[in-house]
């Protein structure tokens, strides 16, 4: 007889449904880290010339392109997107009446 296969419907956040700690605040790191790492392939930078520019060791670099997220806080990722001229915007407003609770997100405009 064949094991029936479960599928289970994720929600938009991996880390939660994989139950990591705070998966909203790992989320947003993730998606920071990306968007780093979009510029300086959009940019055609070597690993190498992206960790002169960025002041951090190549080593750290590849942390980032490859999505090392405990290697780098959000405070530091906001610095290293300044660094590549990049404007940081942080809005914090309350909750909806029609949230349960609040919650943390990013916004990302697309990297021309």
């Amino acid at each position: 007889m064949k094991a029936k296969k479960v599928i289970y419907r994720g929600s938009n956040n991996i880390f939660a449904d994989i139950g990591v700690a705070h998966p909203e605040r790992i989320l947003v790191r993730a998606k920071i880290m990306f968007y780093i790492a979009e510029i300086i392939r959009k940019r055609g930078l070597t690993q190498k010339r992206a960790a002169e520019i960025l002041g951090i060791p190549q080593s750290k670099v590849s942390c980032l392109v490859n999505g090392k997220l405990s290697s780098f806080s959000t405070d530091h990722l906001f610095e290293l997107l300044n660094t590549l001229d990049t404007d940081v915007e942080v809005i914090v407003k309350p909750k909806t009446k029609y949230e349960k609770i609040a919650t943390t997100n990013v916004s990302l405009v697309e990297y021309q």
